[in-house]
């Protein structure tokens, strides 16, 4: 049976549930795809973690994981764009497999990083960038191959759908849903990117490349928050 070493790069919340699935759910992924999950590499910056790290190597560097010669994928979880875009240049370099959530990543430089995947032969999967663990890229890649895409619409961001709905429903304002929207964790202490629409622009920008076989810059596509809705 094939055993793959999976390196996690970042722990907060989504990290840490990341490697918790595959802490706790090894034995279903070994039925299910005939292969051995190990972690055996984790870095964060983040001390308070609350991890079981145990007889797993850690770092604090992150580009110690993508050097790591025992690793076969690499997962980047650390958000942002330099520091995400040179490690996964840097595991991809070195034969690593590439999973990432990352929406601003693959947006902004997806091209790029295909294309190095591509020359590298090695996989760059972003399945959960857009719309969560709803398969909507695997669906548009696979299962609409033979079908011709002519326009896209849909609700990609769910903290702005929150606060609609309850504004629309229930005639609450604007400023009094977010603040609910930020104690139930749906929106970030600082919503600039949920709220000014450049979350679902992101997602927006992948979809299309994804459907139309064209990059569409982030900057070609108008966006508008939902801030001045009365």
């Amino acid at each position: 049976m094939r055993q793959l070493n999976i390196g996690i790069c970042g722990l907060g919340t989504v990290g840490s549930g990341v490697l918790s699935v595959l802490q706790n759910n090894s034995d279903i992924i070994r039925e299910k795809s005939s292969c051995l999950i190990h972690v055996t590499h984790v870095a964060t910056r983040n001390a308070n973690h609350g991890c079981n790290v145990e007889n797993i190597q850690f770092s604090k560097d992150i580009f110690e994981v993508a050097r790591d010669s025992d690793i076969d994928l690499l997962v980047e979880l650390i958000g942002g764009t330099s520091s995400a875009l040179e490690l996964v240049m840097l595991a991809i370099s070195n034969g690593k497999h590439v999973v990432t959530a990352n929406k601003a990543l693959i947006a902004e430089h997806g091209t790029s990083i295909l294309q190095a995947a591509y020359e590298a032969n090695v996989i760059v999967a972003f399945e959960a960038s857009v719309a969560g663990g709803i398969p909507i890229l695997k669906s548009i890649r696979e299962g609409l191959v033979a079908n011709k895409i002519n326009w896209l619409a849909g609700i990609i961001n769910g903290t702005t759908n929150f606060i609609l709905s309850e504004m629309s429903s229930k005639g609450r304002s604007f400023e009094s849903v977010l603040e609910e929207a930020q104690k139930r964790g749906y929106a970030e202490a600082d919503p600039t990117f949920d709220i000014e629409g450049i979350d679902a622009s992101q997602k927006l920008s992948i979809l299309t490349s994804m459907s139309f076989g064209m990059h569409l810059p982030l900057d070609h596509l108008f966006t508008e928050g939902i801030t001045e809705i009365p």
